[in-house]
Protein backbone atom coordinates (compact mmCIF):
# COMPACT_ATOMS: atom_id res chain seq x y z
CA UNK A 1 0.00 0.00 0.00
CA UNK A 2 0.80 3.60 -0.65
CA UNK A 3 -0.21 6.15 1.14
CA UNK A 4 1.30 9.48 -0.65
CA UNK A 5 -1.10 12.31 -1.68
CA UNK A 6 -4.25 10.98 -3.57
CA UNK A 7 -5.84 12.45 -6.94
CA UNK A 8 -9.39 13.87 -6.02
CA UNK A 9 -10.89 14.56 -9.42
CA UNK A 10 -11.04 12.69 -12.34
CA UNK A 11 -8.59 15.34 -14.68
CA UNK A 12 -5.80 15.09 -11.75
CA UNK A 13 -5.35 11.41 -13.86
CA UNK A 14 -5.58 12.51 -17.03
CA UNK A 15 -2.96 11.92 -19.44
CA UNK A 16 -3.33 13.50 -23.03
CA UNK A 17 -2.30 11.53 -26.33
CA UNK A 18 0.91 12.59 -27.45
CA UNK A 19 -0.15 13.32 -30.66
CA UNK A 20 -3.77 14.14 -29.86
CA UNK A 21 -3.70 17.17 -32.37
CA UNK A 22 -2.94 14.60 -35.73
CA UNK A 23 -4.94 11.64 -34.96
CA UNK A 24 -8.26 11.04 -36.35
CA UNK A 25 -10.77 11.02 -33.17
CA UNK A 26 -14.45 10.26 -32.79
CA UNK A 27 -16.67 9.74 -29.77
CA UNK A 28 -19.74 10.14 -28.61
CA UNK A 29 -21.35 12.77 -25.95
CA UNK A 30 -24.61 13.37 -24.90
CA UNK A 31 -26.25 16.78 -25.44
CA UNK A 32 -28.79 18.03 -23.06
CA UNK A 33 -31.44 20.50 -23.72
CA UNK A 34 -34.99 20.55 -25.63
CA UNK A 35 -33.44 18.30 -28.15
CA UNK A 36 -31.68 16.14 -26.06
CA UNK A 37 -29.38 12.55 -26.94
CA UNK A 38 -26.70 11.05 -27.98
CA UNK A 39 -24.10 12.66 -30.73
CA UNK A 40 -21.49 11.88 -32.89
CA UNK A 41 -18.27 13.44 -32.46
CA UNK A 42 -15.18 14.74 -34.21
CA UNK A 43 -12.37 16.11 -32.54
CA UNK A 44 -10.48 18.66 -34.32
CA UNK A 45 -7.75 21.08 -32.98
CA UNK A 46 -8.84 20.80 -29.63
CA UNK A 47 -12.70 21.53 -30.70
CA UNK A 48 -15.13 19.08 -30.15
CA UNK A 49 -17.77 19.34 -33.48
CA UNK A 50 -21.26 17.63 -33.76
CA UNK A 51 -21.30 15.53 -36.53
CA UNK A 52 -24.64 13.58 -35.81
CA UNK A 53 -26.51 15.18 -38.73
CA UNK A 54 -24.45 13.79 -40.93
CA UNK A 55 -23.45 10.10 -39.58
CA UNK A 56 -25.87 9.63 -36.19
CA UNK A 57 -24.41 6.29 -35.53
CA UNK A 58 -20.98 5.07 -35.17
CA UNK A 59 -21.87 1.90 -36.50
CA UNK A 60 -22.61 3.41 -39.67
CA UNK A 61 -19.33 5.68 -40.14
CA UNK A 62 -16.89 2.94 -39.88
CA UNK A 63 -19.17 0.57 -42.04
CA UNK A 64 -17.75 3.14 -44.53
CA UNK A 65 -14.57 2.12 -47.02
CA UNK A 66 -12.34 4.70 -45.77
CA UNK A 67 -14.33 6.59 -42.64
CA UNK A 68 -11.42 9.18 -42.60
CA UNK A 69 -11.73 10.44 -45.85
CA UNK A 70 -15.29 11.16 -45.04
CA UNK A 71 -14.35 12.81 -42.08
CA UNK A 72 -12.03 15.34 -43.72
CA UNK A 73 -14.28 16.05 -46.19
CA UNK A 74 -16.97 17.41 -43.82
CA UNK A 75 -17.21 21.03 -43.30
CA UNK A 76 -17.35 22.08 -39.82
CA UNK A 77 -19.03 24.90 -38.35
CA UNK A 78 -19.36 26.11 -35.48
CA UNK A 79 -17.51 23.80 -32.47
CA UNK A 80 -20.14 22.36 -29.97
CA UNK A 81 -17.63 22.23 -27.18
CA UNK A 82 -13.78 22.37 -26.13
CA UNK A 83 -12.09 19.34 -25.75
CA UNK A 84 -10.88 20.19 -22.18
CA UNK A 85 -13.94 21.46 -21.08
CA UNK A 86 -15.30 17.99 -22.44
CA UNK A 87 -13.61 15.79 -20.31
CA UNK A 88 -14.28 18.17 -17.48
CA UNK A 89 -18.10 17.61 -17.31
CA UNK A 90 -17.96 14.22 -18.01
CA UNK A 91 -16.63 13.82 -14.36
CA UNK A 92 -20.13 12.74 -13.31
CA UNK A 93 -19.33 14.03 -10.12
CA UNK A 94 -18.47 17.54 -11.09
CA UNK A 95 -20.93 17.79 -14.33
CA UNK A 96 -22.85 20.61 -15.57
CA UNK A 97 -26.25 19.13 -16.62
CA UNK A 98 -26.89 21.87 -19.23
CA UNK A 99 -23.25 20.98 -21.20
CA UNK A 100 -22.48 18.09 -23.23
CA UNK A 101 -20.23 14.89 -21.51
CA UNK A 102 -18.79 12.51 -23.29
CA UNK A 103 -20.79 8.59 -23.87
CA UNK A 104 -19.08 5.55 -24.68
CA UNK A 105 -17.37 5.54 -28.48
CA UNK A 106 -19.37 3.23 -29.40
CA UNK A 107 -23.10 2.37 -30.06
CA UNK A 108 -24.71 -0.28 -32.28
CA UNK A 109 -21.63 -2.68 -32.45
CA UNK A 110 -21.17 -5.64 -30.09
CA UNK A 111 -19.35 -5.67 -27.73
CA UNK A 112 -16.89 -8.57 -27.54
CA UNK A 113 -13.97 -9.77 -25.41
CA UNK A 114 -10.47 -12.18 -26.03
CA UNK A 115 -9.67 -14.11 -22.78
CA UNK A 116 -6.20 -15.43 -21.53
CA UNK A 117 -4.17 -13.62 -24.17
CA UNK A 118 -1.70 -13.13 -22.08
CA UNK A 119 1.03 -15.39 -20.06
CA UNK A 120 0.84 -13.74 -17.08
CA UNK A 121 -3.19 -13.58 -16.97
CA UNK A 122 -3.54 -16.98 -17.80
CA UNK A 123 -1.86 -18.36 -14.95
CA UNK A 124 -4.13 -15.80 -12.92
CA UNK A 125 -6.93 -17.70 -13.95
CA UNK A 126 -5.73 -21.17 -12.99
CA UNK A 127 -4.78 -19.42 -9.65
CA UNK A 128 -8.32 -18.24 -9.43
CA UNK A 129 -9.87 -21.65 -10.98
CA UNK A 130 -7.87 -23.74 -7.99
CA UNK A 131 -8.36 -21.05 -5.72
CA UNK A 132 -12.34 -21.53 -5.86
CA UNK A 133 -12.44 -18.04 -5.57
CA UNK A 134 -10.71 -17.58 -1.92
CA UNK A 135 -7.90 -15.11 -2.27
CA UNK A 136 -6.57 -16.62 0.76
CA UNK A 137 -4.93 -19.77 -1.10
CA UNK A 138 -4.05 -17.45 -4.29
CA UNK A 139 -0.63 -17.11 -3.42
CA UNK A 140 0.33 -20.50 -2.29
CA UNK A 141 -1.31 -22.31 -5.66
CA UNK A 142 0.44 -19.56 -7.29
CA UNK A 143 3.96 -20.34 -6.55
CA UNK A 144 2.91 -24.22 -6.80
CA UNK A 145 2.07 -23.92 -10.63
CA UNK A 146 5.24 -21.92 -11.26
CA UNK A 147 7.34 -24.26 -9.95
CA UNK A 148 5.24 -27.43 -11.86
CA UNK A 149 5.11 -25.80 -14.90
CA UNK A 150 8.72 -25.20 -15.46
CA UNK A 151 8.60 -23.21 -18.38
CA UNK A 152 7.94 -19.92 -19.52
CA UNK A 153 4.24 -20.05 -20.90
CA UNK A 154 4.76 -17.03 -23.20
CA UNK A 155 7.25 -18.71 -25.12
CA UNK A 156 4.69 -20.92 -26.49
CA UNK A 157 2.84 -20.35 -29.49
CA UNK A 158 -0.60 -20.93 -29.36
CA UNK A 159 -1.46 -24.13 -31.14
CA UNK A 160 1.99 -25.28 -31.91
CA UNK A 161 3.60 -29.04 -31.43
CA UNK A 162 4.94 -27.18 -28.38
CA UNK A 163 1.86 -26.13 -26.85
CA UNK A 164 0.35 -29.89 -27.75
CA UNK A 165 3.52 -31.54 -25.82
CA UNK A 166 3.03 -29.21 -22.76
CA UNK A 167 -0.72 -30.37 -22.96
CA UNK A 168 0.17 -33.93 -22.57
CA UNK A 169 2.78 -33.34 -19.24
CA UNK A 170 0.52 -31.63 -17.71
CA UNK A 171 -2.18 -33.92 -17.87
CA UNK A 172 -0.27 -36.64 -17.03
CA UNK A 173 0.37 -34.18 -14.08
CA UNK A 174 -3.22 -33.34 -13.41
CA UNK A 175 -2.55 -29.62 -13.97
CA UNK A 176 -4.81 -29.14 -17.21
CA UNK A 177 -7.05 -26.25 -16.76
CA UNK A 178 -9.84 -25.15 -19.40
CA UNK A 179 -7.84 -22.04 -19.14
CA UNK A 180 -4.50 -23.36 -20.39
CA UNK A 181 -6.68 -24.35 -23.28
CA UNK A 182 -7.77 -21.59 -24.72
CA UNK A 183 -4.06 -19.55 -23.56
CA UNK A 184 -2.18 -21.80 -25.07
CA UNK A 185 -4.66 -24.27 -27.42
CA UNK A 186 -5.25 -23.49 -30.95
CA UNK A 187 -9.04 -22.09 -30.40
CA UNK A 188 -9.21 -18.23 -28.48
CA UNK A 189 -11.35 -17.52 -25.80
CA UNK A 190 -13.98 -15.15 -27.14
CA UNK A 191 -16.69 -13.99 -25.19
CA UNK A 192 -19.57 -11.49 -25.02
CA UNK A 193 -18.86 -9.07 -22.73
CA UNK A 194 -21.47 -6.41 -22.55
CA UNK A 195 -25.29 -5.81 -24.57
CA UNK A 196 -24.63 -3.23 -27.55
CA UNK A 197 -25.20 0.63 -26.04
CA UNK A 198 -24.95 -0.69 -22.85
CA UNK A 199 -20.57 0.35 -22.16
CA UNK A 200 -20.39 3.45 -20.32
CA UNK A 201 -17.66 6.31 -21.21
CA UNK A 202 -14.90 8.44 -19.32
CA UNK A 203 -15.79 9.87 -16.60
CA UNK A 204 -19.05 7.36 -15.90
CA UNK A 205 -19.00 5.11 -12.82
CA UNK A 206 -18.35 1.68 -13.31
CA UNK A 207 -19.87 -1.23 -11.94
CA UNK A 208 -18.66 -4.12 -9.66
CA UNK A 209 -21.60 -6.66 -8.62
CA UNK A 210 -22.57 -6.31 -4.92
CA UNK A 211 -21.78 -9.71 -3.68
CA UNK A 212 -18.26 -9.85 -4.97
CA UNK A 213 -15.26 -9.63 -2.60
CA UNK A 214 -12.33 -10.36 -5.09
CA UNK A 215 -12.40 -7.93 -8.24
CA UNK A 216 -10.14 -5.97 -10.13
CA UNK A 217 -9.82 -3.64 -13.43
CA UNK A 218 -8.53 -4.85 -16.86
CA UNK A 219 -6.69 -1.94 -18.76
CA UNK A 220 -7.23 -3.22 -21.78
CA UNK A 221 -6.31 -2.22 -25.67
CA UNK A 222 -9.76 -2.55 -27.10
CA UNK A 223 -10.00 -3.05 -31.48
CA UNK A 224 -13.08 -1.40 -33.68
CA UNK A 225 -13.91 -3.42 -36.45
CA UNK A 226 -16.64 -3.09 -39.25
CA UNK A 227 -19.51 -5.93 -40.24
CA UNK A 228 -16.74 -6.97 -43.15
CA UNK A 229 -13.58 -7.27 -40.30
CA UNK A 230 -11.88 -4.81 -40.92
CA UNK A 231 -10.27 -3.37 -38.29
CA UNK A 232 -11.24 0.47 -38.50
CA UNK A 233 -9.50 1.97 -35.07
CA UNK A 234 -8.88 1.66 -31.19
CA UNK A 235 -9.60 2.76 -28.09
CA UNK A 236 -9.05 2.11 -24.35
CA UNK A 237 -11.26 -0.03 -22.47
CA UNK A 238 -11.83 -1.65 -18.62
CA UNK A 239 -12.79 -4.92 -19.05
CA UNK A 240 -13.90 -5.20 -14.94
CA UNK A 241 -12.90 -8.62 -13.54
CA UNK A 242 -14.58 -10.26 -10.38
CA UNK A 243 -12.06 -13.06 -9.69
CA UNK A 244 -14.55 -14.86 -7.15
CA UNK A 245 -17.26 -15.15 -9.61
CA UNK A 246 -15.36 -17.17 -12.06
CA UNK A 247 -13.30 -18.79 -9.79
CA UNK A 248 -15.95 -20.60 -8.15
CA UNK A 249 -17.21 -21.77 -11.58
CA UNK A 250 -16.20 -20.95 -15.67
CA UNK A 251 -19.55 -21.16 -16.47
CA UNK A 252 -20.40 -17.71 -14.02
CA UNK A 253 -18.62 -16.16 -16.47
CA UNK A 254 -21.56 -13.93 -17.83
CA UNK A 255 -22.48 -13.06 -14.15
CA UNK A 256 -18.60 -12.11 -13.57
CA UNK A 257 -18.62 -10.06 -16.51
CA UNK A 258 -21.73 -8.36 -17.69
CA UNK A 259 -23.30 -6.20 -14.91
CA UNK A 260 -24.78 -3.04 -15.19
CA UNK A 261 -21.85 -0.04 -16.09
CA UNK A 262 -19.25 -3.17 -15.85
CA UNK A 263 -17.69 -1.97 -19.47
CA UNK A 264 -16.02 1.11 -19.88
CA UNK A 265 -14.45 2.31 -23.04
CA UNK A 266 -12.84 5.75 -24.46
CA UNK A 267 -12.47 8.34 -24.40
CA UNK A 268 -12.25 8.74 -27.66
CA UNK A 269 -12.34 5.96 -30.52
CA UNK A 270 -9.04 6.56 -33.08
CA UNK A 271 -9.41 5.44 -36.33
CA UNK A 272 -6.52 4.09 -38.47
CA UNK A 273 -4.81 6.68 -41.23
CA UNK A 274 -1.37 7.65 -41.30
CA UNK A 275 -0.70 8.58 -37.68
CA UNK A 276 -1.90 5.11 -36.33
CA UNK A 277 -1.97 1.41 -37.47
CA UNK A 278 -2.52 -2.20 -36.16
CA UNK A 279 1.45 -1.62 -35.31
CA UNK A 280 0.36 1.10 -32.73
CA UNK A 281 -1.80 -1.31 -31.19
CA UNK A 282 0.74 -3.83 -31.45
CA UNK A 283 3.49 -2.34 -29.34
CA UNK A 284 0.84 -0.09 -27.69
CA UNK A 285 2.28 -0.09 -23.23
CA UNK A 286 -1.30 0.41 -21.58
CA UNK A 287 -0.55 2.03 -17.90
CA UNK A 288 -2.89 1.70 -14.87
CA UNK A 289 -3.65 3.40 -11.58
CA UNK A 290 -6.15 3.09 -8.90
CA UNK A 291 -6.29 5.76 -6.55
CA UNK A 292 -8.32 4.85 -3.43
CA UNK A 293 -10.54 6.83 -0.92
CA UNK A 294 -8.60 5.32 1.88
CA UNK A 295 -5.23 6.64 0.38
CA UNK A 296 -4.26 3.16 -1.21
CA UNK A 297 -2.61 3.67 -4.86
CA UNK A 298 -2.13 0.44 -6.98
CA UNK A 299 -0.17 0.69 -10.12
CA UNK A 300 -0.07 -1.83 -13.23
CA UNK A 301 0.69 -2.24 -16.87
CA UNK A 302 0.27 -4.35 -19.88
CA UNK A 303 2.00 -4.29 -23.29
CA UNK A 304 0.70 -5.01 -25.84
CA UNK A 305 3.96 -6.94 -27.25
CA UNK A 306 3.84 -9.77 -25.13
CA UNK A 307 0.27 -11.23 -26.27
CA UNK A 308 0.07 -14.65 -27.23
CA UNK A 309 -1.50 -14.27 -30.06
CA UNK A 310 -1.80 -11.17 -32.76
CA UNK A 311 -4.86 -9.20 -32.57
CA UNK A 312 -5.76 -9.80 -36.12
CA UNK A 313 -6.04 -13.82 -35.34
CA UNK A 314 -8.19 -12.75 -32.74
CA UNK A 315 -10.40 -10.65 -35.13
CA UNK A 316 -10.46 -13.61 -37.42
CA UNK A 317 -11.49 -15.70 -35.03
CA UNK A 318 -14.26 -13.60 -33.82
CA UNK A 319 -15.79 -12.83 -37.62
CA UNK A 320 -15.87 -15.94 -39.88
CA UNK A 321 -18.08 -17.93 -41.98
CA UNK A 322 -19.03 -19.15 -38.62
CA UNK A 323 -20.37 -15.77 -36.94
CA UNK A 324 -21.27 -12.54 -38.28
CA UNK A 325 -21.82 -9.41 -36.52
CA UNK A 326 -24.07 -7.00 -39.12
CA UNK A 327 -23.57 -3.73 -37.18
CA UNK A 328 -19.46 -4.67 -35.98
CA UNK A 329 -18.22 -5.21 -33.23
CA UNK A 330 -15.64 -3.85 -30.64
CA UNK A 331 -12.42 -6.34 -29.39
CA UNK A 332 -11.41 -6.21 -26.32
CA UNK A 333 -7.54 -7.86 -26.76
CA UNK A 334 -7.17 -8.92 -23.19
CA UNK A 335 -4.54 -7.34 -20.30
CA UNK A 336 -1.31 -8.38 -18.82
CA UNK A 337 -2.37 -6.97 -15.50
CA UNK A 338 -3.34 -9.25 -13.21
CA UNK A 339 -3.13 -7.88 -9.50
CA UNK A 340 -1.47 -9.38 -6.20
CA UNK A 341 -0.68 -6.53 -4.59
CA UNK A 342 -2.12 -7.02 -1.08
CA UNK A 343 -4.58 -4.22 0.24
CA UNK A 344 -5.56 -4.48 3.50
CA UNK A 345 -4.01 -7.47 5.05
CA UNK A 346 -1.14 -9.62 3.86
CA UNK A 347 -2.16 -12.17 1.61
CA UNK A 348 -5.55 -11.18 1.07
CA UNK A 349 -4.48 -9.44 -2.16
CA UNK A 350 -6.48 -6.28 -4.28
CA UNK A 351 -9.87 -6.07 -4.82
CA UNK A 352 -11.91 -2.56 -5.58
CA UNK A 353 -13.61 -0.44 -2.78
CA UNK A 354 -16.53 2.25 -3.37
CA UNK A 355 -15.10 5.38 -4.32
CA UNK A 356 -11.85 4.22 -6.50
CA UNK A 357 -10.78 6.08 -9.17
CA UNK A 358 -9.27 3.65 -12.08
CA UNK A 359 -7.37 5.84 -14.77
CA UNK A 360 -6.26 3.52 -17.77
CA UNK A 361 -3.38 5.45 -19.90
CA UNK A 362 -1.61 5.33 -23.05
CA UNK A 363 0.67 7.40 -25.39
CA UNK A 364 -1.61 6.99 -28.19
CA UNK A 365 -5.18 6.73 -26.84
CA UNK A 366 -4.75 9.34 -23.79
CA UNK A 367 -6.68 8.47 -20.51
CA UNK A 368 -9.55 6.09 -19.44
CA UNK A 369 -10.90 7.16 -16.25
CA UNK A 370 -13.53 6.08 -14.17
CA UNK A 371 -15.02 5.90 -11.01
CA UNK A 372 -15.95 2.68 -9.08
CA UNK A 373 -19.41 1.69 -7.43
CA UNK A 374 -21.45 -1.40 -7.38
CA UNK A 375 -23.78 -2.44 -10.66
CA UNK A 376 -26.71 -1.73 -8.35
CA UNK A 377 -25.95 1.73 -7.33
CA UNK A 378 -24.70 2.91 -10.71
CA UNK A 379 -27.34 4.63 -13.43
CA UNK A 380 -29.34 2.00 -14.95
CA UNK A 381 -28.78 1.10 -18.31
CA UNK A 382 -32.03 2.67 -20.29
CA UNK A 383 -31.09 3.62 -23.70
CA UNK A 384 -31.13 0.55 -25.56
CA UNK A 385 -31.90 -0.07 -29.78
CA UNK A 386 -35.69 1.36 -29.68
CA UNK A 387 -34.90 4.18 -26.85
CA UNK A 388 -31.93 5.49 -29.81
CA UNK A 389 -34.54 5.08 -32.70
CA UNK A 390 -37.18 7.16 -30.88
CA UNK A 391 -34.56 9.56 -30.08
CA UNK A 392 -33.16 9.86 -32.99
CA UNK A 393 -36.44 10.10 -35.00
CA UNK A 394 -37.39 12.79 -33.31
CA UNK A 395 -34.81 14.74 -33.93
CA UNK A 396 -35.07 13.65 -37.66
CA UNK A 397 -31.50 11.56 -37.49
CA UNK A 398 -33.34 8.22 -38.23
CA UNK A 399 -31.72 8.19 -41.83
CA UNK A 400 -28.54 9.65 -40.46
CA UNK A 401 -27.81 6.72 -38.26
CA UNK A 402 -27.63 3.64 -40.89
CA UNK A 403 -26.25 5.64 -44.09
CA UNK A 404 -23.72 8.75 -43.67
CA UNK A 405 -25.25 11.77 -45.44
Amino acid sequence: MSQTSTATTLSELNVLAQDLAQGTWISRVWIPGNTAGPAVVLLRDGQVYDISARVATVSALLELDDPVSYLRSLPLQQSLIGFDELLRNSDASLRDDSQPWLLAPIDLQAVKAAGVTFATSMLERVVEEQAKGDPAKAESIRASLVESIGIDLGQIVPGSLQAATLKEVLISKGMWSQYLEVGIGPDAEVFTKAQPLSAVGYGSAIGIHPKSSWNNPEPEVVVVVSSRGKVQGATLGNDVNLRDFEGRSALLLSKAKDNNASTALGPFLRLFDETFSIDDVRAAEVSLRVVGKDGFIMDGSSSMNQISRDPLDLVAQTLNENHQYPDGFVLFLGTLFAPKQDRDQPGGGFTHKEGDMVAISSAKFGTLVNRVTTSDRAPAWQMGYRALLENLDGRGLVSAAFKPR
